[in-house]
C-alpha cells in the first residue's frame, strides 16, 4: 500500500494546515475521549519540521519511508517498520522524505481539524 484506507481520510478527520508542522503533509485526525489523538500523515514532498516541544509524550511509527528526528543534535532515522517515543517536555525537530507515511499518538490535543 502506498496510502492509508480511504475510511481514515474522511474530509471531516482532514488537519488543518496551521496544525501542520511539516510543509507539504496531508494529514488526519482521531480523538480519544481522555483527549488524547491518533494522526494519521502522509508527507507529499521532502521538508522539515522546526523544532517544538509537546507537555503530553508522543509516539510514533513508521509506516513507509524514513522520518529523521532531531532531538539534542543528534538524528534518529526512523525507518518503515520502526517506532519512537517521545516523552513530554522534549524538543524535537524532523526531516521526512517524501512519501513517508506516519502514524502519531500523542497523549493530548496536538492538531485542528479544517473548520467549514
Amino acid at each position: 500500500m502506498n496510502d492509508f484506507p480511504e475510511f481514515m481520510k474522511q474530509t471531516a478527520n482532514r488537519i488543518a494546515t496551521g496544525s501542520q508542522a511539516t510543509p507539504g503533509v496531508e494529514g488526519y485526525v482521531f480523538d480519544g475521549v481522555d483527549g488524547s489523538q491518533m494522526a494519521f500523515w502522509t508527507c507529499r514532498e521532502t521538508a522539515a519540521s522546526g523544532e517544538h516541544v509537546h507537555d503530553y509524550d508522543e509516539y510514533m511509527i513508521v509506516v513507509q519511508g524514513c522520518y529523521t528526528l532531531v532531538i539534542g543534535g543528534e538524528r534518529f532515522p526512523v525507518k518503515a517498520g520502526e517506532e519512537y517515543f517521545i516523552p513530554r517536555g522534549v524538543v524535537h525537530a524532523g526531516e521526512v522524505v517524501a512519501g513517508t507515511r506516519t502514524i502519531h499518538a500523542f497523549g493530548g490535543h496536538r492538531a485542528d481539524r479544517i473548520r467549514g
